[in-house]
């Protein structure tokens, strides 16, 4: 992976031949995801361990109460339990069959248990046989026959016994603790006393449970033994999965069948076959910690949404200035190149030049020498024919003198000659170019508009080579207007035009636009507009006008830019200096 990581970026980070948007905006995401990653990465993995430590403190801090409540209500139970079944053996062992078959003597004995014990409802002697022959309490029971009865067995095996919560007779939840005795002359009978649950409840509430805990008991079967805040009242079948009794309390962490979490501590209680059990459901116990989380969990997502931000802006900043350079240097790269093909040309240039020269001085000498001889009357004739012949020398010296001034230019490209400075009005220039382009505008149906501001101010520069410049631009505009039937500018009326603008441009410049409505360029052609013998005229055209007008303007210390769009026209920039720089500009 880091090894794909490392060539995604050795490619992204190459010097480009051309600059591209999309490969920076995928190297922006790039940077981007791996710094939120390295940033992000190491905060979520502290929060998901600060996470789990919290968890696992929060659950022992929950333990711990929970545990000491089933530890204090298993002693309250106990102590009350076992009290009152050591008062009913003490009267089972105090007091004779013959005393408790007395009912008078078992009605003293019952409210004096009463005065000193609260929680007893009744009490019954049972003899042998399992009859119940002496009661006392608000029920009509004596007589009742409790032989083959289960409790009543197991007293006799056990001597003694404590019943589970049950209605019975009495319709209401109670419970029974037994005691048999069997006196020395072989007499053997059994002391059956009720316990009201109530009492049960109110030790349970005495011990001070916490509000969210639910403290109650069950028996073998699951069957609540006291009232639950989470399920139901006495004798109702608990649905909750208790873990088997122990002394030892435990404190386990169990799941609902309906997937809640409970954290339960259970233990037996010592003589009977109750289970005490606290629940307190983990949603309770962890309720601070859930809003602390959630207020953490904000703040993590804060942050994290702030570092995703912050490394998106930073990468944002640091890709555009690395596409910014690479911009430069491919823009540099191509001025160099531009610069050798015009170092080049101008080799080329003066090769021909000089080439071109030699037969054109001979060819003037030889012109002037036939002159001379007509004017000396030795050739020619007279008459007519001398006066035709010196007409077509004179046209020969005309066009060599062209042809000179052609190669003089060459050569002072080639040069790189030194502009002939001055201080001139551009608008004059401009005024005076379009003179000797006017005839052949108007001969090929298109208007020549100029808009000046007025008051511009002089500049420094070549009137000759400002004229060129201008020269070359409106002439190729007019041949883009002309070149096919466009519409063309309905303000003014004419279906074609060149329109020359000249203003102001930053104190320090002035900007000439040449804007026409021809048939304008495709992005491939103004990729190489200013590149020599590349050319759109076919035959008609050498591809050195815009090559040589760049190379003028760059020795001006200008710049010249060029817009254009197919179909709708072309349009030509050319920011010219007030003061040019010192020295000659390398083109």
């Amino acid at each position: 992976m880091f090894a794909v990581i490392k060539n995604t970026f050795a490619h992204l980070l190459e010097v480009p031949d051309a600059v591209s948007p999309a490969r920076y905006r995928s190297l922006r995401r790039l940077m981007t995801m791996l710094m939120v990653a390295v940033s992000v990465t190491p905060l979520l993995l502290l929060s998901g361990i600060s996470h789990v430590q919290y968890t696992r403190t929060l659950e022992r801090e929950v333990e711990g109460p929970i545990y000491a409540l089933a530890r204090k209500s298993q002693a309250a139970l106990e102590l009350y339990l076992g009290e009152r079944e050591s008062t009913v053996s003490f009267i089972a062992h105090a007091y004779t069959f013959k005393d408790l078959a007395d009912e008078r003597t078992l009605n003293r004995i019952f409210l004096s248990l009463r005065s000193e014990f609260q929680g007893f409802v009744d009490m019954g002697l049972v003899n042998s046989e399992g009859m119940q022959i002496s009661y006392v309490g608000p029920y009509k029971l004596k007589g009742v026959d409790y032989s083959g009865k289960p409790w009543l067995r197991e007293t006799e095996i056990k001597s003694r016994y404590m019943s589970n919560v049950f209605l019975g007779y009495r319709g209401y939840p109670h419970m029974v603790i037994a005691v048999h005795r069997m006196e020395e002359s072989g007499v053997s009978w059994t002391l059956r006393v009720a316990v009201d649950t109530l009492r049960l409840q109110q030790v349970l509430s005495a011990v001070g449970p916490e509000q969210d805990t639910d403290v109650f008991l069950l028996d073998r079967e699951g069957v609540l033994q006291t009232d639950s805040h989470l399920y139901g009242k006495a004798l109702e079948s608990c649905p909750l999965n208790a873990p088997p009794a122990t002394a030892e309390t435990v404190v386990r962490t169990i799941t609902e069948p309906s997937g809640r979490k409970l954290m339960v501590a259970s233990c037996g209680l010592a003589g009977t076959d109750f289970t005490l059990l606290a629940v307190k459901p983990m949603a309770d116990a962890f309720r601070p910690w859930t809003a602390l989380r959630t207020e953490l969990l904000i703040v993590l997502c804060g942050g994290v949404a702030l570092i995703v931000l912050v490394s998106h802006l930073l990468m944002k900043q640091l890709v555009n200035r690395l596409q910014a350079s690479d911009e430069r240097r491919v823009a540099v790269f191509a001025q160099m190149e531009h610069n050798q093909k015009l170092s080049s040309i101008g080799r080329l240039a003066a090769g021909v030049a000089h080439e071109v020269n030699n037969p054109l001085a001979v060819i003037y000498e030889k012109a002037g020498l036939a002159r001379d001889l007509i004017s000396l009357g030795q050739v020619g004739g007279e008459g007519k024919d001398k006066e035709r012949l010196n007409t077509l020398l004179e046209g020969i010296e005309s066009t060599v003198e062209r042809a000179r001034g052609i190669t003089h230019r060459l050569l002072g490209f080639a040069r790189r000659m030194e502009a002939n400075r001055q201080s001139l009005h551009i608008d004059e220039v401009i005024a005076e170019t379009l003179s000797f382009l006017e005839r052949e505008a108007k001969n090929r149906g298109v208007s020549l508009q100029m808009e000046l501001d007025d008051n511009l101010p002089e500049i420094v520069s070549d009137r000759g080579q400002l004229q060129q410049i201008f020269l070359n631009i409106v002439g190729n505009a007019l041949d883009a207007v002309t070149g096919s039937p466009l519409p063309g500018d309905t303000k003014n009326g004419q279906e074609r035009f060149v329109k020359v603008r000249c203003v102001p441009s930053g104190g320090q410049a002035l900007e000439v636009t040449v804007c026409d409505n021809g048939k304008g360029m495709p992005p491939e052609v103004l990729r190489h507009i200013f590149e020599p013998f590349y050319s759109t005229k076919k035959d008609k055209g050498t591809g050195l006008g815009m090559f040589i007008t760049y190379g003028i303007v760059r020795r001006l210390g200008g710049e010249i830019r060029v817009e254009s769009e197919e179909g709708r026209g072309s349009t030509v920039r050319v920011i010219l200096p007030l003061t040019p720089p010192d020295g000659s500009v390398e083109v």
